[in-house]
């Protein structure tokens, strides 16, 4: 009978019960520009959706409408200096870290002007020259490079931290276990945030773990867990401020699980309507909308209406303009798609192992796939 009811059990709008204790940030957040970034997220993953359905977008493409102010409070605490990894679902990370939409859009279309040179697609965004190493395809796989990069920065005598997202579906690999053994072992500035919205593809996260408080799992590895209420995007901010703060001055590995909601399926080919019911998404969407929360808040501050239309109409601009971008820039030449896959391209020597005969044998394929144009 117990787990009947946890399996049925829906995910109200309320908030969450354990609600993080209360931070002041260092830095205190700028709560209109943070909506001006969560509104271009917005707008530019309805748009990434509607391109995907028109079939300009190939591959797989995973929305997170609906926790732009997880995504936008947690990247704003991030100093220049440090390091982001996300999972899959990241067109919002990219963009909170500062990538141009046109860059992101254009790597979605799959083209060179793409932020991974239109190789990566959807799930493998990238901008290192802003800290962001990368999107990670394979679920909990970015935890494991996270201690590392975090490693790394120790040995240079950086300080820095290492914020590596996951979502709620990662934490019962084995790569969430290793990893947070090693960063609390050698005490690494890497704070591992759980967006947990409550399903890993359609299952819940009661069905999934035997402790679906994921907070309280830190304590398994002596660190500090805290969970925070997603939506709102100043608390996000707060916490993960303190918490990187924290992982660079002191080396404390901490957890944050940051509890939100995807409004929409898993991806764009999951309605997302036959593991919750139309009643639940409906109740997050009218009560716990996280633009629709700050919007309120800065509305109440005094912030006049139309400049809050400004905000709305120049990011829809920017998403206007990052179509035409991504319409406009060229596709990959063929002969070029095995660059980037085992290095730097501009070292010709190491595709002789691709040369026709070569054991890889790559370039013959390449050349059938010319023949066949």
């Amino acid at each position: 009978m117990a787990t009947t009811r946890r399996r049925t059990q829906s995910r109200s709008a309320r908030r969450p019960d354990a609600v993080a204790a209360a931070h002041a940030p260092q830095r205190p957040l700028d709560l209109l520009a943070a909506l001006r970034d969560m509104t271009l997220i917005r707008l530019f993953e309805q748009e990434a959706e509607r391109q995907y359905k028109r079939a300009r977008i190939g591959g797989y493409c995973h929305l997170a409408i609906g926790q732009e102010a997880a995504t936008v409070g947690a990247v704003a605490a991030l100093q220049p200096q440090d390091k982001l990894l996300t999972s899959y679902r990241s067109h919002g990370f990219a963009l909170a870290r500062g990538t141009s939409p046109q860059a992101v859009m254009a790597e979605l279309f799959g083209r060179e002007d793409g932020c991974a040179a239109g190789r990566g697609g959807s799930m493998h965004l990238l901008d290192p020259d802003r800290g962001y190493l990368g999107g990670w395809g394979i679920v909990a796989g970015q935890l494991p490079i996270a201690t590392g990069v975090a490693l790394a920065g120790v040995k240079r005598g950086e300080k820095m931290a290492v914020l590596c997202e996951l979502g709620d579906g990662a934490v019962n690999m084995g790569a969430w276990h290793e990893a947070l053994n090693l960063a609390a072992v050698w005490r690494l500035p890497v704070v591992f945030a759980v967006f947990n919205n409550g399903y890993g593809m359609g299952t819940t996260v009661d069905q999934a773990s035997a402790e679906p408080e994921i907070h309280k799992r830190a304590a398994a590895f002596r660190m500090p867990g805290e969970r925070v209420d997603g939506q709102d995007v100043e608390a996000v901010h707060a916490a993960a401020d303190a918490l990187l703060q924290r992982a660079r001055e002191d080396r404390q590995p901490a957890v944050l699980e940051v509890m939100t909601y995807r409004l929409r399926g898993h991806s764009v080919a999951d309605a997302g309507t036959a593991y919750r019911t139309k009643d639940e998404v409906e109740e997050w969407a009218s009560k716990r909308d996280p633009l629709a929360l700050a919007t309120q808040k800065l509305l109440a501050a005094g912030v006049a209406e139309g400049e809050l239309d400004a905000v709305a109409r120049e990011a829809q601009e920017a998403v206007d303009a990052a179509v035409a971008f991504a319409d406009a820039s060229p596709q990959p030449s063929v002969d070029t798609l095995a660059e980037f896959v085992y290095g730097d391209p501009r070292t010709a020597e190491q595709f002789a192992r691709m040369a026709p005969g070569a054991p890889a044998g790559e370039a013959q394929v390449i050349a059938q796939l010319q023949q066949a144009a």
